[in-house]
């Protein structure tokens, strides 16, 4: 039986990446019914809402939701489209792949995942400013919350995920050094988890920044890395990097009734309607959709047919040095599967 999905193409190049995906997804043979709904610029032009009550019933009815990049209107009280469907749902892992899609990128071979605590950290928006001697702004304070239960959770997935992908490290990043109470209750119950797993998953912790001039220096030394919301906004990216960009670097948004899987780039308004854009970061993001819901055998030919047209610097679109559109890297996917 066929799974419905909630689908937001988005705004700017939203819609053509989301296209181009759902082409891909249909010549692949996947199990997938469609209930398209709006959100960002395209929820305020249509609905008079950037996140419209019906798009939100459509995401709690189907659990699953494929989302193209969304552009957060100014002054309609969101400080992100985006974080407000992680917190409304609780979505609260954020499992970045980097993952090597060519051979002749900086690096070869990478096969990293960072799985970023969603819901809690500096991004809770916990902030205001201080006034002094008349000036209403003199100073600003942001507050960090780490909870012990939001800490417990997200570890434990990274270690469950470990398991179930047959990876064998854990790498928990922080700043503990500083940080003594947020990042240090973070390594605590990081700590705790790990208990759990020894003889079967190894872990090891390190500080936020030797993380990240490891992770250039040799990537190869890490395996699954887990931290929380802002170290893992930032060094998601940084991994990205590794493998080309953000136009190759899927996600998904975990919690325990729905999962949202979206482009991590943005809606690029700049190109948007050019038939220039890459779809292969939403077409990604599918794949892991497709082995949520158990459809692992169509993910695989995906990502393969994928591995093989950019195998071919001819066949890449412009970001990635190549000269085919978004429609003909699109046909070229599809040429691809097996």
């Amino acid at each position: 039986m066929a799974k419905t999905i909630t689908v937001i193409p988005g705004d700017g190049i939203g819609p053509e990446v989301t296209s181009a995906t759902l082409q891909i997804l249909e010549a692949a043979g996947a199990e997938l019914e469609y209930d398209e709904q709006v959100a960002g610029v395209a929820g305020v032009d249509q609905l008079k809402s950037p996140l419209p009550e019906i798009t939100l019933e459509s995401i709690r009815r189907n659990a699953v939701c494929l989302k193209g990049p969304l552009t957060t209107p100014v002054g309609t009280g969101f400080r992100s489209i985006n974080v407000a469907i992680r917190k409304e749902f609780d979505l609260y892992a954020n499992v970045r792949p980097a993952l090597s899609m060519t051979d002749d990128g900086r690096y070869k071979d990478i096969d990293l995942v960072l799985i970023r605590e969603n819901t809690e950290g500096l991004y809770v928006g916990v902030e205001h400013y201080i006034g002094l001697e008349g000036d209403p702004r003199a100073a600003a304070e942001s507050v960090m919350i780490i909870t012990r239960f939001g800490a417990e959770r997200v570890v434990r997935y990274a270690f469950e995920y470990a398991v179930a992908n047959d990876r064998k490290k854990v790498t928990l990043a922080h700043k503990a050094n500083i940080l003594k109470y947020t990042q240090g209750l973070f390594l605590d119950v990081g700590r705790e988890v790990a208990k759990e797993y020894e003889g079967t998953i190894e872990f090891e912790d390190r500080i936020i920044d030797a993380t990240a001039m490891q992770l250039v220096t040799d990537p190869y030394d890490f395996d699954v890395l887990v931290m929380e919301n802002m170290f893992g906004d930032i060094l998601s990216d940084l991994m990205a990097g590794l493998v080309g960009g953000l136009g190759l670097a899927p996600a998904a948004n975990i919690g325990k009734d729905a999962a949202m899987f979206e482009a991590v780039h943005g809606s690029a308004p700049d190109i948007a309607g050019k038939g220039i854009a890459n779809p292969t970061s939403l077409t990604l993001s599918a794949v892991m959709l497709l082995e949520h819901i158990g459809q692992d055998e169509v993910a695989g030919r995906i990502r393969s047919a994928l591995r093989t047209t950019l195998a071919d610097p001819e066949n890449r679109t412009g970001d990635l040095g190549g000269s085919l559109g978004t429609d003909a890297f699109t046909s070229a996917v599809i040429r691809n599967l097996a």
